[in-house]
């Protein structure tokens, strides 16, 4: 009796162990189920349970957005987009006519469309002229479809990333699909992420916290399970997206784009900054771009408001302040201009000279022999020195370590440097130093860099941090991070104020008695700098036709520099021209 007592004693142990282990084993695999993602995919074993039961589409990709310094939405526009809905197929006989008034709503012809309804297996948003893109409806299109009461279509707000037109503000970047990630199943939602521009640069902050899916749910055999309907699902996250405020004011980008645009500029850029504190408050990069239809090869999707090129004259502003700080000349000081250097083939734009100069009047009339001249007394040290203090040759883009959980913020994608001398200054010869001190050879500025260094003359020397991202919020409003202004100063220190006070006023000469006298017609008061570079574009003798400056003179507000590049060596300063009529664009603005 004992013995069978200690038997079932031990059966019940071991029965009691097994029980034991078959518990643990399926919560390990419930933890291991919850938490696990699968081999090349953001989704967990329980996640992706789900999703095989359900058939949708994604509204929303839940990424951050971007707006102007109003608040005026730069991504992440609303609209209504038709989703189409696998359906029976006895309900695409038409026999009521049905059919056709939905393909009539949607402008296609009621064959095509009911071709592409059979062959749907899954819910599919009606398609754009631009691959993978939604097309936007109209409130007449959206209204005639809602009034059908039609099954198998439905009419719901889609968030489209961008507008479906070319603009010039690359610096916003555009995303791509992420090599390492699948598709969404049974949506087509391919995930992507920032390729360029602040898309890009702002990526760990703009990733979102998931999906907005309108679904509905199917059983084994992919038929949608009676009574359940269509659903939708999102976070429903208080913290995110993120709502990132940039500086550039949406209205009047979009003007100064419609004037580039009508000056007929087909390569070039404008940069327009707060005089105060260097803000951008709109930058233009031309070509333009749809970063809805990214052609990488094509390269039009570079922010050329950043990109190097060629300075030609406005590069004397540079040479008339290092020549000012090392002493080698004064304001007092004769010059004469016979049109002809008389060594390295120099030779002045003016084939008749400008006869007997001062300093500043040689800066107002952008002769090249004086400032070949100055460049030759000047150490390529000196001038190399000067160029860094005005925030030339390194970039001066705001940047901030340690900001926003990110270990370096650089706004400003693929930002160049520029250059001043492509070798060591210390061993230039005195040619080099000539033909680099009128904006040639191997000097090389941003657009950027030269509107900054603009305000950097109107604010005495001290060189500012152009600043394009202003703020971080959370979804419910709450302030994450805001980006303050900062200065970039250089190692070698900054230019005297006397310096920076005489060169600016000398930019009003410019327009009163200078190259830029067809600005004396302008609503404002202005004064700038205007500039030609001799280029070589596949073998052809190009130029680059400049115009930086600065208005109204009095109580300045803003700093803009205008850059036409691959120009016909004939014809006048387009970047003159146009530097005008934003200026009266700007001047026409309510304070």
């Amino acid at each position: 009796m004992f013995k069978q007592k200690q038997r079932i004693f031990y059966g019940l142990v071991i029965i009691t162990g097994i029980l034991t282990l078959l518990i643990l084993r399926l919560a390990y695999i419930q933890l291991v189920f919850r938490a696990t993602k699968l081999p090349d995919s953001v989704y967990t074993l329980q996640e992706m349970s789900v999703l095989q039961r359900e058939r949708g589409v994604v509204l929303d990709s839940g990424r951050g957005n971007i707006v102007d310094r109003n608040g005026v939405p730069i991504t992440g526009e609303t609209v209504s987009a038709a989703v189409l809905f696998p359906i029976d197929k006895k309900a695409l006989g038409n026999e009521d006519g049905s059919i056709d008034k939905v393909a009539g709503a949607l402008g296609i012809e009621t064959a095509k469309l009911t071709t592409m309804w059979n062959k749907l297996s899954v819910p599919a948003l009606w398609q754009g002229p631009l691959k993978n893109t939604p097309l936007a409806l109209s409130p007449r299109q959206a209204g005639r479809i809602a009034d059908l009461h039609f099954s198998g279509i439905e009419v719901l707000p889609y968030t489209q990333r961008y507008v479906n037109k070319v603009s010039g503000m690359q610096w916003l970047g555009f995303l791509s699909e992420r090599p390492d990630q699948k598709h969404m199943p049974h949506t087509g939602f391919a995930f992507k992420e920032g390729a360029a521009g602040l898309e890009k640069t702002l990526e760990p902050l703009l990733r979102g916290a998931g999906q907005t899916t309108a679904y509905y749910s199917v059983d084994g055999t992919n038929r949608a399970i009676p009574g359940t309907g269509i659903q939708l699902k999102s976070p429903n996250n208080s913290y995110y997206p993120l709502r990132i405020r940039t500086t550039i004011d949406l209205s009047l980008q979009q003007r100064i784009e419609a004037l580039v645009q009508k000056a007929g500029m087909k390569e070039g850029a404008v940069v327009l900054l707060d005089a105060n504190n260097a803000d951008v408050i709109a930058m233009v990069s031309r070509p333009f771009y749809n970063p809805l239809d990214i052609h990488p090869q094509q390269g039009v999707w570079n922010n050329r408001a950043v990109q190097a090129a060629a300075p030609g004259s406005i590069f004397k502003t540079v040479v008339a302040a290092a020549a000012l700080e090392a002493g080698v000349t004064s304001i007092d000081e004769p010059f004469y201009c016979t049109g002809k250097y008389g060594k390295y083939g120099l030779s002045c734009w003016k084939p008749s000279g400008h006869g007997a100069l001062t300093l500043q009047k040689a800066f107002a009339e952008s002769c090249n022999i004086v400032f070949a001249e100055l460049s030759e007394r000047l150490t390529g040290e000196e001038l190399e020195r000067t160029a860094s203090k005005m925030g030339l040759g390194r970039t001066v883009g705001w940047e901030a370590k340690n900001v926003a959980g990110m270990a370096l913020l650089k706004p400003f994608d693929h930002e160049e440097a520029g250059t001043i001398y492509s070798s060591d200054a210390a061993s230039l010869d005195g040619g080099t130093r000539a033909q680099s001190g009128i904006g040639q050879r191997d000097v090389r500025v941003t657009p950027l860099q030269a509107a900054n260094m603009v305000v950097t003359l109107l604010h005495g020397g001290q060189v500012r941090a152009p600043r394009i991202l202003e703020s971080i919020s959370y979804a419910n409003g709450q302030l994450m991070e805001a980006f303050k202004p900062h200065l970039s100063p250089s190692n070698e220190g900054s230019i005297r104020r006397e310096t920076a006070r005489l060169i600016s006023g000398w930019m009003e000469t410019v327009v009163t008695e200078g190259t830029g006298k067809q600005l004396l017609k302008a609503k404002w008061k202005l004064a700038g700098k205007s500039g030609t570079a001799q280029v070589t574009v596949q073998g052809r003798q190009r130029n680059n036709q400049w115009f930086i400056g600065y208005g109204p003179v009095d109580r300045p507000k803003y700093a803009v520099a205008v850059l036409f590049q691959d120009m016909p060596t004939e014809g006048s300063n387009q970047a003159t021209v146009l530097f005008g009529e934003i200026m009266n664009l700007l001047a026409s603005q309510k304070s």
